[in-house]
């Protein structure tokens, strides 16, 4: 057996599922967690996990958001063989927190992932706990926003974006850049709902967001934080 990489949690109530992906990602590597439901979490070291593939049958994400120690951890959230699944559940699975939303995959497509977000995980860790512009503050420890001193509430895609920007101020990003930061690479997600969540971000820490001085609009291109605002 490989040496081992962290620590997964696997939830779902299909005792097949649980014992087969257990051994998979030991077999991997990896420490396995398994557990029927949510209500588990309240018995686990939640310090030791690396990430969470969950069965959004079983619990929705927002609900797993919830726990202090998953506030910032990746979650995969999983749908039910054999069934079709619109685009509204892709999205809203997203928008409730997910990090990557996989309906009818394959095992090995499963355990190819948590690899690919795990390396991104590992590659990303920083030793800053804070990062601002202007009077907009972000508290990565907390995972909290602060305009001005004032506390703001983001949904967790506000709060990617918005990290994303402060943490390379100096950079200018594609739609695509950004989607692919956010959403991860290769999920298909219309530009336009990037656009969306971007106006949504300026109406909580512009001054005046019809008219925005930090998330600057690069026409044709994307966008750009300005930093010395």
């Amino acid at each position: 057996m490989a040496a081992t990489k962290g620590t997964i949690l696997i939830i779902t109530n299909s005792e097949s599922s649980r014992s087969s992906l257990t051994r998979i990602f030991r077999e991997c590597g990896y420490e396995v967690l398994a557990a029927s439901n949510a209500r588990t979490l309240e018995t686990i070291q939640q310090d030791s996990l690396a990430l969470v593939v969950a069965d959004r049958q079983v619990c929705t994400v927002d609900k797993l958001r919830m726990h202090k120690a998953l506030r910032t951890m990746p979650i995969i959230s999983v749908g039910a063989q054999a069934r079709t699944y619109s685009e509204d559940e892709y999205i809203d699975d997203l928008e409730r927190g997910a990090d990557l939303v996989l309906f009818n995959q394959t095992t090995r497509e499963l355990v190819a992932r948590v690899r690919a977000i795990l390396r991104r995980k590992e590659s990303s860790l920083h030793p800053i706990a804070s990062c601002q512009a202007g009077g907009v503050q972000m508290d990565l420890d907390r995972h909290e926003v602060r305009v001005n001193g004032k506390l703001v509430k983001l949904t967790p895609k506000e709060f990617q974006i918005l990290r994303c920007f402060l943490e390379s101020p100096s950079r200018l990003f594609s739609r695509q850049d950004m989607l692919n930061c956010v959403w991860g690479e290769g999920y298909a997600l219309e530009q336009h709902a990037l656009d969306v969540h971007i106006c949504s971000l300026r109406q909580k820490i512009e001054d005046n967001p019809a008219k925005p001085k930090l998330i600057l609009t690069v026409r044709g291109i994307g966008y750009k934080l300005r930093s010395g605002v």
